[in-house]
């Protein structure tokens, strides 16, 4: 898994699989872009307007139908807590 912020463009990038060439871009309408791999399984996101606050959290849990059942990292585990607005 790969975390990025870009703190001048206050986005936060997470990657659950490797970036590849190939990808499809879906907008939620909640400032969220799902990055997915050709076969339409989500392989990361990108949280538009994140501004870090000690004062808040995001817990993001991923699940394994986001993921399809095929990847390695589908198994369960806990919520990994960031801080940040949502």
């Amino acid at each position: 898994m790969r975390v990025h912020y870009d703190q001048r463009g206050n986005t936060l990038t997470v990657w659950f699989a490797e970036p590849r060439g190939e990808q499809i871009c879906e907008e939620t309408g909640d400032e969220v872009i799902l990055m997915k791999d050709t076969r339409g399984r989500v392989i990361g996101f990108e949280k538009l307007n994140f501004l870090p606050s000690p004062l808040a959290d995001v817990t993001v849990v991923v699940t394994a139908d986001a993921l399809g059942a095929e990847s390695p990292t589908s198994r369960p585990r806990d919520p990994k807590t960031l801080a940040g607005t949502h």
